[in-house]
């Protein structure tokens, strides 16, 4: 394909910011507003039209609370779902037998306060803006490149923290990262989608009254019983596998619905494409269409087999494809499997979480769920890069294993690592130090003193 040489050119600096934060999504939010707290000038920068990155494609929060159904996240987390709450844009937290809890959001309210919280918190947005480069000084970035309608810019910054879910920023500032396992693979893709006009009293009634036919992975009947208006549904095998043997074509082995807030919408969880690279343009290109071209196949089967999807109607597909894995990066610390399977402790825990190690096989097969029984915490060394001083990682893409990662991956853990890392730039900003040389001490009294939920060290 050939090479061309890039002329060298003079760039404008667009702004420079004490606290950089690239990516909106659910970390990038929370990190931006822990580290607007104190006026510190932060502003975050977001590739698509909104913010609220997976808080925006039809999946639930998870995680909230923990295996013992005790609330393990709290601080500004919490305080965000309680402004979605206001404005009827998110459920309690709904204890789960198979994800520990579930928080019903509205991806178009998410999209609504994610922009006032922070406006309110003084952070500068930036959004239709791309993440092209960075610019590194003696190990450190001194600031990246963006890309716009207004051409090819810069940000300074004092400390940057990578909430892009794929570690972009530091694979290109040269951080070691990884993807998948062993072999390379990683969790397949899902494109949710919803449908209107589901008469979810139906479906319910079903599974309360008939389990014997319509049973749900590991959640029991009782549990539709007493949550009749907000349920998920993982499971229905056998109505799958009579479905399939009459000719119905579908590339997954569970049902999943999720009840939207709204009245006779439901999201749907059951597209999957496998082997996709969601840090490849060709092959999310390719993922979008595969899994496009699934959910035909996917609403037949509902409205022919599914109790109260026979007058349902596809509403609306989400904005973008959702990714479970990609790049994580090497840092002080690589959280394990034993790490969560132990529940184990660290002095310099910064979060708190409790989702179960949820691994989609990259290929083909089922999906492996192990709980550890109680919660498990996050070292602050798992956010922290090597080589680079002044970046910090907050997301899924923080220092684990591929296993681990399965676990850690969810929103609301995501959040609660964002803010870590908002609370820790900023710590950094004041002192005039790398985020790597704070006292994690005064970190977890600031995280303590703010509402955040943190176990006392041994």
């Amino acid at each position: 394909m050939g090479k061309i040489i890039e002329p060298e050119r003079e760039l404008t600096v667009r702004m420079s910011v004490d606290v950089l934060v690239v990516g909106g999504g659910p970390a990038g939010i929370i990190a931006a507003m822990a580290a607007a707290e104190d006026g510190l000038k932060v502003a975050i920068v977001e590739n698509r039209s909104f913010l609220g990155g997976n808080m925006t494609i039809g999946i639930p929060i998870l995680g909230f609370l923990g295996q013992k159904r005790n609330q393990i996240i709290e601080g500004l987390p919490q305080i965000f779902v309680n402004r979605l709450a206001e404005m009827e844009g998110a459920s309690e937290h709904i204890p789960c037998p198979l994800h520990m809890s579930i928080t019903y959001i509205e991806p178009e309210v998410v999209k609504v306060v994610a922009f006032e919280v922070l406006k309110e918190c003084g952070v500068e947005i930036l959004l239709y803006t791309l993440f092209a480069d960075v610019i590194m000084d003696d190990g450190n970035i001194k600031g990246i490149v963006i890309e716009s309608k207004a051409g090819r810019e810069v940000i300074l910054a004092k400390v940057i923290i990578d909430c892009t879910g794929d570690a972009d920023v530091a694979f290109r500032a040269g951080v070691p990262c990884k993807k998948g396992g062993n072999s390379g693979g990683m969790q397949p893709a899902t494109l949710m989608f919803s449908m209107a006009g589901v008469d979810k009293s139906k479906l319910n009634y079903k599974l309360v009254t008939e389990s014997e036919i319509y049973y749900s992975d590991f959640i029991p009947s009782s549990y539709y019983a007493t949550n009749p208006d907000n349920f998920i549904v993982v499971g229905l095998r056998n109505i799958m596998q009579k479905a399939k043997a009459e000719g119905i074509k579908l590339s997954v082995e569970r049902t999943i619905i999720i009840t939207g807030l709204k009245k006779g919408e439901t999201w749907i969880n059951m597209s999957k494409v496998d082997g996709l690279d969601g840090t490849d343009p060709v092959s999310l290109t390719n993922g979008e269409y595969f899994a496009r071209h699934q959910i035909n196949e996917v609403i037949k089967y509902l409205k022919l087999y599914v109790p109260g999807f026979e007058n349902a109607s596809l509403l609306r597909i989400a904005p973008f494809i959702g990714i479970r894995e990609t790049r994580r990066i090497a840092g002080q610390y690589i959280l394990t499997r034993d790490d969560i399977l132990s529940c184990r402790r660290f002095d310099d825990a910064i979060a708190v979480a409790g989702y179960p190690i949820d691994l989609h096989q990259p290929i083909g097969g089922d999906c492996l769920l192990e709980w550890c029984g109680d919660s498990y915490e996050i070292p602050y060394r798992s956010l922290v890069p090597e080589h680079v001083g002044n970046l910090l990682v907050a997301g899924r893409n923080i220092s684990t294993t591929h296993e681990a990662m399965a676990a850690i991956r969810v929103m609301a853990t995501c959040m609660a690592i964002g803010e870590a890392a908002g609370r820790a730039a900023k710590l950094a900003v004041h002192k005039g130090i790398m985020p790597s040389a704070i006292n994690v001490d005064q970190l977890r009294s600031e995280l303590l003193a703010k509402g955040a939920y943190l176990k006392t060290v041994k």
